[in-house]
């Protein structure tokens, strides 16, 4: 491996270190309508799940701490001992798409440059293989992250035992003409 290369394997190894977005913590959900409006406001689109398992969506008409109501085509209104939780959909930033991108097209330069013997190649060409594959990386990075919706994250979770986990389990008979026994499902 010549020096350019080897140089250039560095600058990447070191720009992924430097660069790779921390594990982000998700923030704690409320677990008091009281403190909704500090993660919620009127107009927001939120996922309301009530106390019988049923999810609702819609724009929040009005928000008080004994009430939450969302529009609709009738305003449907919920008190607090109706919700088990309430959901937002949070936008991704684009930056981590690009970031891993422009690692992955890196990536692909340094592995093309080994294939294609670029042995002569000075620090100059390496930078500008690099640069070219990098950002061809980075926008296709950038672009997926763009397509792809943010996760719904709970901002309020009912207290409580019912509240503190959505997880069910289900058992259920199957009886075929070949088979018997039973169907487990737990999720969460």
């Amino acid at each position: 491996m010549n020096a350019s290369l080897a140089a250039a394997l560095t600058v990447v190894m070191t720009l992924t270190l430097v660069l790779a977005p921390a594990a982000a913590t998700a923030q704690e959900p409320v677990t008091s309508f009281d403190q909704l409006n500090t993660r919620l406001k009127v107009g927001d689109k939120v996922w309301v799940t009530d106390a019988q398992g049923r999810e609702v969506q819609g724009k929040i008409h009005s928000l008080s701490p004994d009430a939450l109501t969302l529009e609709a085509r009738t305003p449907l209104s919920f008190v607090p001992s109706d919700v088990r939780v309430i959901q937002e959909r949070r936008p991704d930033s684009v930056k981590n798409g690009a970031l891993i991108g422009m690692g992955a097209g890196m990536a692909v330069g340094i592995v093309s440059m080994f294939t294609l013997d670029f042995e002569g190649c000075s620090f100059g060409c390496v930078a500008a293989v690099l640069g070219y594959f990098g950002g061809i990386g980075a926008g296709a990075g950038a672009l997926v992250d763009a397509m792809v919706p943010g996760k719904k994250q709970a901002v309020y979770r009912a207290p409580g035992a019912a509240g503190a986990s959505s997880a069910r389990f289900s058992l259920a008979p199957v009886i075929t003409p070949r088979h018997k026994g039973f169907a487990v499902s737990f999720s969460f």
